[in-house]
């Protein structure tokens, strides 16, 4: 029987996505065997530093390298990740397949919704982009940095004795947390991380029977969405440290719409805008909206961050 190694991160929420994931292609290539193996990430080691001391560390993503790593040494065939963690850009030899379907792209707010929060209300959240966009709408929030998987980020609730947590709907979901949600965030005030809610299929290029076997679930209008997404980031040279967010989907007349914003850390100056265009095309969307955005004022507040954050290092 043929047997392909399928490699992940080791929390409980990367193991479901690749149950999720394997489901339906165990069903239908009965005569192939799926196997799981765990890898341990450099942001899953260290839970106490910086995700960008610890990307600095690992010469790369701390959610994404050592299984990058893994690949490329022939060590996995394929790799199942949050594509949301992932780098714009694949190493040398590596390539991303269509995604499945796409799960709950929106933030959630867990233990209150936000016309609950009291003034000076301690939010907990470790995302630039959430801390961003929460003092955009609430100034006189606390927000406290809070990193770890998603049961113990739920947990801090109570040992940090924070008025609620911002998590990403979609691990909860997949995780059967949804009662932890207080309120889902509207995508207008808060678009997520560019690829949010969807899985990144990562491959050798040279795999042609596995990509062939993998693309035969794969989501072509999904894929055109999170194309997009990553384009816009791509160009505005950001990643999971700066605070841009994006929402690609199919509009009612078959185009591509995306809408993106960008937002100071402290929330007082914000970008936004909405391009759509071809289905065919999402990374020249990607990048026709990052241009929009650049010429709005959004290079000066990502480049201020940058800058912000080296001197801090």
């Amino acid at each position: 029987m043929k047997t392909y190694l399928v490699g992940s991160r080791a929390s409980n929420l990367a193991k479901v996505q690749v149950r999720e994931y394997l489901a339906p292609l165990r069903e239908r290539f009965q005569g192939i065997a799926f196997t799981h193996r765990v890898i341990l990430e450099g942001g899953d080691k260290d839970r106490k530093s910086r995700l960008s001391d610890v990307s600095a560390i690992s010469g790369g993503s701390a959610f994404s390298s050592a299984q990058e790593a893994a690949l490329s040494r022939g060590d996995v065939d394929v790799v199942i990740h949050s594509l949301k963690d992932l780098p714009t850009a694949s190493p040398p030899g590596l390539t991303l397949l269509p995604p499945p379907g796409r799960e709950d792209v929106r933030d959630a707010l867990c233990g209150s919704t936000l016309a609950n929060l009291r003034k000076g209300a301690r939010v907990g959240t470790g995302a630039p982009r959430r801390i961003a966009q929460l003092l955009a709408l609430r100034p006189d929030l606390e927000v406290v940095p809070i990193r770890g998987n998603v049961p113990p980020r739920l947990k801090k609730i109570e040992t940090m004795g924070l008025d609620a947590v911002v998590l990403a709907a979609a691990g909860l979901r997949r995780l059967g947390l949804d009662d932890a949600i207080g309120e889902l965030l509207p995508l207008d005030q808060f678009p997520p991380s560019p690829g949010q809610g969807a899985l990144g299929i990562q491959v050798r290029e040279g795999s042609r029977e596995l990509q062939e076997i993998l693309s035969s679930v794969g989501d072509t209008a999904v894929d055109a969405h999170v194309r997009a997404e990553r384009a816009l980031l791509a160009e505005l040279h950001g990643g999971c440290s700066v605070p841009v967010g994006a929402y690609a989907q199919t509009g009612p007349d078959g185009s591509l719409s995306l809408f993106a914003q960008v937002t100071s850390l402290d929330g007082a100056r914000r970008v936004e805008g909405t391009l759509s265009g071809p289905m065919g095309e999402p990374e020249k969307l990607g990048a026709a909206l990052a241009a929009e955005l650049i010429d709005q004022g959004a290079r000066s507040i990502l480049d201020a961050i940058r800058g912000e954050s080296a001197v801090s290092r």
